[in-house]
């Protein structure tokens, strides 16, 4: 068993980090602060992700893509989880779900995606639609060749910045083993198009900057040709689509619990109580004993999944434990280092109650911890019969 990186994963790593310490932790406080970041600097963190080579990273060189395999992807994800994502967004990995595209569409939306000049978003969430997918109430009925999209999505990130959306829609009813189910079609939809419209969502304590949105769609008009896979079938696209998403949530959880790690680590060795460094103190010393042996072990749970994905092995549960022990190891981290930080930990002047906040969303979006538990007991159980 090999567990070493190679030269060029190394390299990789190395290059993102940088990225990531010189191009985004200097704006940091200051989205914070604002909750905004200003579209010139947007632009500018993807001008220099495109010329780094690293835009649209997890598409392949077919496309225009750098044709990372999934475990070095993983390693890029991982150094972006140490930076903010309201600005991190900017660097670049479209919804690996346009790979679907088909004839027109890949000149529309794909090869733009990948080359930068075109943002995509993602809407499936709705009000009464979370987890349950199918029970979504937006709609898309035929109408000729058209297909006519009614209802509301929300929690929509980054549809601010967007170009285009893709949408998935209710177009049916269908028997299954489990009952009458809808059907689902994904759709592109370009921003301005009538009858859609991108409104500000939520003021959310967790990760200020990347903004989640609320979409309306009232008799909006797309044409077929903007159906994205086949008519009916876009939860198994979804599907297909939100594994490797989790598999970011974990990578990115690991990344900003080693940063939050790198914090405390000295401080515990450096700040003096009572004659001594606090780290002296096992009720500290233990604390950063647990702490680096959960980061570490949801680091290999995250890269041994992408691992099966690249040797082409079944992955579903591996990357639920990944998502579920990763998101739930963060939060557990940044509690940890706020108590060795004391008072200081919770203060503007450091980011460890930013960090802190934004663990909370890492168990719900992409799937929440029971979803993932539903995921991993279910691959369990199935091939018992139970």
């Amino acid at each position: 068993m090999d567990f070493a990186l190679s030269q060029e994963q190394e390299m990789i790593v190395e290059t993102v980090r940088a990225f990531v310490e010189t191009e985004i932790y200097p704006h940091e406080n200051e989205i914070e602060r604002t909750g905004m970041v200003p579209p010139e600097l947007g632009r500018e963190i993807q001008r220099k992700c495109i010329e780094l080579g690293f835009y649209a990273c997890n598409f392949p060189e077919e496309v225009g893509g750098a044709g990372l395999d999934h475990v070095t992807f993983t390693l890029v994800e991982r150094e972006l989880g140490r930076g903010s994502l309201g600005l991190t967004v900017f660097f670049g990995r479209p919804s690996g779900i346009l790979m679907a595209c088909e004839g027109e569409q890949r000149e529309r939306y794909l090869l733009p995606a990948v080359r930068g000049e075109k943002i995509d978003a993602l809407a499936i969430t709705e009000p009464d639609a979370g987890s349950d997918m199918r029970g979504m109430k937006c709609t898309a009925r035929r109408d000729g060749g058209d297909f006519v999209l009614n209802g509301t999505k929300h929690f929509i990130s980054h549809a601010d910045v967007a170009d285009f959306v893709i949408v998935f829609a209710a177009t049916g009813e269908e028997e299954t083993p489990k009952g009458i189910k809808k059907k689902i079609t994904a759709f592109l939809v370009d921003r301005g198009t009538p009858g859609f419209e991108i409104r500000k969502g939520y003021d959310s304590v967790s990760h200020r900057g990347y903004h989640n949105c609320t979409l309306s769609f009232e008799d909006c008009r797309i044409p077929q040709a903007q159906v994205l896979g086949e008519a009916h079938r876009g939860f198994d696209i979804a599907n297909q689509w939100l594994y490797g998403t989790r598999l970011t949530v974990a990578a990115t959880c690991v990344g900003r619990a080693r940063r939050v790690f790198e914090m405390a680590l000295p401080y515990a060795a450096e700040r003096k109580q009572f004659g001594r460094p606090i780290g002296a103190n096992q009720g500290v010393s233990f604390k950063l004993a647990d702490m680096i042996t959960e980061i570490d072990a949801a680091d290999w749970l995250t890269l041994a999944a992408a691992w099966r994905l690249d040797a082409g092995l079944a992955a579903d549960r591996q990357i639920a434990s990944a998502k579920l022990y990763g998101s739930e190891m963060l939060g557990r981290v940044t509690d940890e280092a706020i108590q060795i930080f004391g008072g200081m930990g919770l203060m503007d002047d450091l980011p460890l109650a930013r960090f802190w906040r934004d663990a909370r969303v890492e168990r719900i979006w992409d799937g929440t911890s029971e979803i993932q538990r539903h995921i991993i007991s279910r691959d369990l159980l199935r091939p018992l019969g139970a």
